[in-house]
C-alpha cells in the first residue's frame, strides 16, 4: 500500500503492578490508513537486566512473561492488531545492525572515553545540571535526577559516540518548516528551547561487561548498542527496514509521553537524518496521569491497574474516561469518584437516557424508525405554519446544523490529537438533542390526532438520526457501547462506515434507508449506572 499514512507511538502504560516501569515502550502503535496496527514491546537495556536479576529469572524469560501481559491487555481492552513486534526478535536485530552500520559508514560514530551521571531507570546519562543530592526514606543521601527523582550513579567507560552536536541547525530547520511538527504547542516550544542550548554528542553504546542484555555492536563484541537507539529503530523494523520501508517511510506520526520527548524529537530525528532517512512528519505529545494529585508510585501504593478498572467500569467505560479526560497539554488527575461521575453523567445519562426516551414503547409503540415530515420541519425556517401547531423552532435548526457539521468537526479534532475535544463535541450535541426532546415533550402529543402524530414522529426521527450519527462517531472510542446503540436503532454492520454519516436525508429531499425500519431488540440499558465506591474501613485487614 505505497503512499499510505503511517502513525506510530512509543510509550509506556501499566499492564499491572509487575509491568510498571519495566518496558519503556509498552505500546508501539503503527496505524496505517486505519488498516495496519502494530503494538509491541521494547525489551533490552540495563533496567530490564537488573529487574530480571532481582526477580531471579533470565531477562528473556522475564520479557516473555511481561510481553504476554501486554498482549493480554490489548485483548482485554478491545484492541486488535495486525502485528506485534518485540525488540528481541531476529528481524529487529537485523534492522538495528543495518542502521548502526549505516551510521558508521557515514562517519557519524566514533569511540571516546565518556563519564557522567547515569540513570538506570531512564536509561540515559544526565548532565550535572540535571542531578541533585537528596536523602532517601532512611536518611541516606544520594544523587538523583532532578526531573524524575530516580537515583543516578557516576559512570566512566569507553563508548561509541554519535555526532549529535552537528545536527543542531538541521533539527531547527526541520521544526521551522511547520509549527505542527510537534504538538501541542508548549512541547514544540520546549524542543526549540532545547535545541538553542548546547547539544553535546550522544553516547550510543555501553560496555558489555556492564550491560549484556542488548544487541552487540557489529564488529565490537565488548560494546552493547544503547537501548534507545535499539528501541527507536523498531519503528523502521515493523515497516520492513532495511528492504521494504520506502513504501511507508517517512509518512510517520509518533505519539509519545512527555517524559520521552527528547528521545523522539531530538535524538531520533538526528539519527534518521544521519542514516539518510527523513524524520517523522509529526510528533504528538501527551502528558501523564496522576492519582489524587500524586505521581503513580509502587512505593505509595497508588498504581492504577487497568485490568481492575475494566472490571469496575467496563472496558468501554474506562476507555471513554481516559480519552475524554486525557488532555495532552497537562497532567490529568485520576480518582474513582471522577470516573463514576463522568460515566454516569455522559454514557448512562446523556447518551443512554436519550436512547431510552426515543425507543420507549410508551413513546414509540410501533418500535420503528418513524417517518420525517417536511411540513413539520421545512428546510426554510421561515415557512409559515399553516396548521397552527407549534413545530420546529430556531433552536431546532441550530441543533440540525450542529449535528450535520459534527462529523467533520470530530475528524479535525482526531487529526489534531484532540480526542477529548471530539468527545466533548459529541456529548454537547447529545445534550442539545435531549434539550430538543424536552423542549417539545413528544409524550404529551396525541397519536390519535394526525397532525400531532406527524410532529411526534418527526421529533423521534430527528432524535434517532442524531443518535445514529453519535453511535457511528463513537465506534473507535467505545466500540461495544456503540455497537449496542446502533443495533438498537436497527443499523446493520454494513451501514456503519464513514460513508453512512449522511445526516437527516429526508430534510434534504433524499430517501432515508432507515425510515419505517423496525428497531433492533431491546437489550437493556445502554450503559449501567455505576455505584459510588464504599468508604474503606481502616479497622481491620
Amino acid at each position: 500500500m505505497p503512499g499510505g499514512k503511517l502513525t506510530n507511538a512509543i510509550d509506556g502504560i501499566p499492564a499491572g503492578p509487575q509491568a510498571l516501569d519495566v518496558l519503556r515502550a509498552g505500546l508501539n502503535f503503527l496505524l496505517v490508513t486505519l488498516l495496519f496496527l502494530c503494538p509491541g514491546t521494547d525489551e533490552h537495556g540495563l533496567k530490564i537486566q537488573t529487574t530480571a536479576a532481582a526477580a531471579g529469572t533470565l531477562p528473556q524469560h522475564f520479557c516473555d512473561r511481561v510481553s504476554v501481559e501486554f498482549q493480554e491487555l490489548f485483548t482485554q481492552s478491545g484492541v486488535s492488531y495486525t502485528d506485534f513486534i518485540r525488540t528481541t526478535e531476529p528481524r529487529h536485530r537485523r534492522a538495528v545492525e543495518h542502521f548502526w552500520a549505516t551510521l558508521q559508514d557515514r562517519g557519524w560514530l566514533y569511540l571516546a572515553n565518556y563519564e557522567g551521571w547515569y540513570c538506570t531507570a531512564e536509561e540515559c546519562f544526565l548532565a550535572a545540571s540535571q542531578v541533585t543530592e537528596r536523602p532517601d526514606s532512611q536518611g541516606c543521601r544520594h544523587m538523583v535526577s532532578l526531573e524524575s527523582g530516580h537515583q543516578v550513579h557516576w559512570t566512566k567507560e569507553e563508548n561509541y559516540m554519535f555526532r549529535l552536536s552537528e545536527f543542531q541547525e538541521p533539527l531547527l530547520r526541520w521544526l521551522q518548516e511547520s509549527r505542527l511538527t510537534i504538538t501541542p504547542e508548549p512541547f514544540y516550544q520546549l524542543v526549540v528551547q532545547w535545541l538553542k542550548q548546547d547539544l553535546p554528542d550522544l553516547s550510543v553504546s555501553r560496555d558489555r561487561n556492564r550491560l549484556q542484555w542488548g544487541i552487540p555492536v557489529p564488529g565490537d563484541s565488548i560494546q552493547t548498542i544503547y537501548v534507545w537507539v535499539d528501541a527507536l529503530v523498531n519503528y523502521l523494523t515493523v515497516v520492513g527496514y532495511p528492504d521494504d520501508h520506502r513504501n511507508w517511510w517517512p509518512a510517520a506520526c509518533h505519539i509519545v509521553g512527555k517524559d520521552i520527548l527528547k528521545f523522539h524529537a531530538i535524538y531520533w530525528p538526528a539519527l534518521l537524518i544521519a542514516a539518510g532517512l527523513d524524520p517523522p512528519e509529526q510528533i504528538f505529545v501527551h502528558s501523564h496521569w496522576t492519582v489524587q494529585g500524586q505521581k503513580m508510585s509502587k512505593s505509595l501504593g497508588n498504581v492504577i491497574d487497568p485490568k481492575a478498572c475494566f472490571q469496575r467500569y467496563t472496558v468501554d467505560g474506562f476507555r471513554y474516561f481516559l480519552l475524554k479526560q486525557g488532555v495532552p497539554e497537562h497532567d490529568c488527575d485520576y480518582y474513582d469518584e471522577k470516573v463514576i461521575k463522568l460515566l454516569n453523567s455522559e454514557l448512562a445519562g446523556v447518551l443512554g437516557g436519550l436512547l431510552n426516551r426515543c425507543t420507549a414503547p410508551s413513546l414509540n409503540p410501533s418500535g420503528t424508525y418513524p417517518p420525517f415530515s417536511e411540513a413539520c420541519f421545512p428546510r426554510d425556517a421561515g415557512t409559515q405554519n399553516v396548521s397552527g401547531l407549534r413545530k420546529a423552532s430556531a433552536e431546532d435548526y441550530r441543533l440540525v446544523s450542529s449535528v450535520k457539521e459534527l462529523p467533520l468537526q470530530v475528524s479535525r479534532y482526531f487529526e489534531r490529537f484532540q480526542i477529548y475535544k471530539a468527545l466533548e463535541s459529541i456529548v454537547d450535541c447529545a445534550r442539545q438533542t435531549n434539550g430538543f426532546i424536552q423542549r417539545h415533550k413528544p409524550w404529551k402529543l396525541s397519536r390519535e390526532d394526525p397532525a400531532q402524530r406527524q410532529w411526534q414522529d418527526t421529533i423521534l426521527h430527528i432524535a434517532l438520526e442524531c443518535l445514529r450519527v453519535y453511535g457511528l462517531l463513537l465506534q473507535p472510542v467505545i466500540p461495544a457501547t456503540a455497537d449496542k446503540l446502533l443495533s438498537r436503532l436497527g443499523v446493520g454492520p454494513a451501514e456503519r462506515s464513514l460513508k453512512n454519516l449522511t445526516f437527516l436525508s429526508r430534510y434534504h429531499d433524499e430517501e432515508c434507508p432507515f425510515e419505517g425500519r423496525k428497531l433492533g431488540p431491546d437489550t437493556g440499558l445502554l450503559f449501567p449506572r455505576l455505584e459510588k465506591p464504599k468508604a474503606r474501613s481502616h479497622g481491620g485487614p
